[in-house]
């Protein structure tokens, strides 16, 4: 269902200070935004926030930063964010294409993808969050170190996504074809996977390692 606009949506984010506005200001200064050295793990693609409020609630030593194009959708995710009194948690209202002008190279510890627009038309493949383009900008800004977890109910995304993270020569740590038949208590839901799943669709998640930590 298409989100209704909101023509306060703008000026609602403008004047709550976890609606981070020049993002790109703030480049390599993330962790002076968050007055802490704790790890900072990225949501591209935020949605209305459910996973984002569920991670920083579950992990309140982590800082977490959302990003999401749609700032109609933002303002509702930063309503929960701010009803929750989340401390950990700034969003941004920009684009993954400049992620790499936002972020410093290793500053981020962890990305997540969570129910990306599968784009299924192939003439748009290079839309797609898990294009080859996408993944070397991850790994710029990803530590060593650093992982990317994906989960998605398209199956044709899933393979893509597993074909590219084979043919440039990442590592797959975990794959599922099927993560709510696994043990998975420890699953933050969003809100798209929830919707999904008590539709009976079968959620696919997949985690790779940085480029550079092979």
């Amino acid at each position: 269902m298409r989100v209704r606009f909101d023509k306060n949506a703008a000026n609602f984010l403008n004047e709550e200070n976890i609606h981070i506005n020049n993002s790109i200001e703030f480049k390599g200064k993330w962790k002076t935004v968050f007055k802490n050295d704790n790890k900072i793990y990225l949501e591209i693609g935020m949605g209305k926030g459910d996973f984002l409020v569920g991670m920083a609630k579950k992990y309140p030593d982590v800082n977490f930063i959302g990003i999401e194009r749609n700032v109609t959708i933002l303002a509702k995710a930063c309503k929960k964010i701010l009803n929750e009194n989340l401390t950990n948690v700034r969003i941004i209202s920009d684009d993954a294409n400049i992620l790499n002008e936002i972020f410093e190279k290793n500053e981020i510890d962890k990305i997540f993808l969570n129910f990306s627009d599968p784009w299924p038309k192939s003439k748009h493949a290079k839309r797609r969050l898990t294009y080859s383009s996408f993944l070397n900008i991850y790994d710029e800004i990803l530590k060593n170190d650093g992982l990317i977890e994906f989960k998605t109910d398209n199956q044709l995304l899933f393979e893509f996504t597993i074909q590219e993270v084979n043919n440039t020569g990442r590592k797959i740590e975990y794959i599922s074809l099927d993560l709510h038949s696994t043990d998975c208590k420890d699953n933050i839901m969003t809100e798209y996977e929830e919707k999904f799943s008590k539709k009976g669709n079968r959620i696919y998640k997949l985690i790779w390692n940085n480029i550079n930590n092979k």
